[in-house]
């Protein structure tokens, strides 16, 4: 999966506005990813929020770990500009326009990073390295992401239009658990949830990913306009999904969270139940 990085930061710069509006499945999901805190045993100096956006989360990193300097990192500066205009923010929280896959710290200076949603805007393997990099030994790294079964309403009301991805393609839990520990992480503890918000129409639908700047930004990908007769068919096998009057959009959420190994760990491979098997709830 190569990503287009400018198509990535020009939809979020375009959605800078709009993001905080749409983006209530994000903050549900934040929330529960930052309440996951309280089951860890660690007093971090310095906290890294990859995937900041609007800077949701960090007056509540803040709050958890009230020693510690919490840092929010975006590639789109647009979406800092929104995060700076917050009373009082910036002064509290550097804020650093930066791609997550080429981090401008040096490395092992991190207590711990954080990562709301943004995982699937990158290359997970280049992304795990980076932290991993960046992270002191025995530091933490607790993600969110989406899982492949998030749009899938979309993904198959697309098929029975043409064989173009249309739809964002996202990476398995158990792919993620695997590419931890190659990537020298110790001990991933990794689960799924899922959630469906539902809309009125098809377009509603749309444009809610569109708000918050969720396009398929895949190299490769269909870049055409798509026209009147193939968006009906698209909306026609959509609406079999109609139930109790409304249509679904599923989201499948993989949490995460993993220690960065040592050195010495690099030949020395531990694997928590969780990473094999995963729990999955609804």
């Amino acid at each position: 999966m190569i990503l287009d990085r400018t198509r990535v930061r020009a939809s979020f710069a375009r959605a800078a506005s709009s993001y905080d509006q749409a983006a209530v499945l994000q903050r549900t999901v934040a929330d529960q990813l930052l309440d996951r805190f309280q089951w860890v045993v660690i007093d971090p100096c310095r906290v890294l929020d990859v995937g900041t956006g609007t800077g949701y989360s960090l007056p509540q990193l803040r709050r958890r770990f009230r020693k510690a300097e919490v840092i929010g990192v975006d590639s789109a500066p647009a979406m800092l500009a929104v995060a700076r205009a917050r009373r009082g923010l910036w002064r509290k929280s550097p804020l650093v326009a930066a791609d997550g896959e080429r981090l401008p710290l040096a490395g092992a200076g991190i207590d711990v990073i954080y990562s709301n949603l943004a995982l699937q805007w990158m290359d997970p393997v280049v992304a795990f390295q980076e932290f991993r990099r960046v992270l002191r030994p025995g530091g933490l790294f607790a993600f969110s992401t989406f899982g492949p079964d998030t749009l899938m309403e979309l993904r198959e009301a697309w098929a029975a239009v043409d064989d173009r991805p249309h739809v964002h393609p996202f990476v398995d839990m158990h792919d993620l658990g695997d590419i931890l520990v190659r990537t020298g992480f110790v001990d991933p503890v990794l689960d799924v949830d899922r959630y469906t918000l539902t809309y009125e129409k098809a377009a509603d639908a749309l444009r809610d990913l569109k708000r918050i700047g969720a396009h398929n930004a895949v190299t490769g990908r269909f870049s055409g306009l798509t026209g009147k007769t193939s968006f009906q068919r698209f909306v026609d096998a959509y609406e079999t999904r109609r139930r109790d009057g409304r249509l679904p959009l599923t989201y499948e959420v993989v949490y995460g969270q993993a220690w960065c190994g040592t050195a010495s760990n690099d030949n020395i491979v531990r694997v928590s139940p969780s990473a094999i098997g995963g729990r999955r709830r609804r």
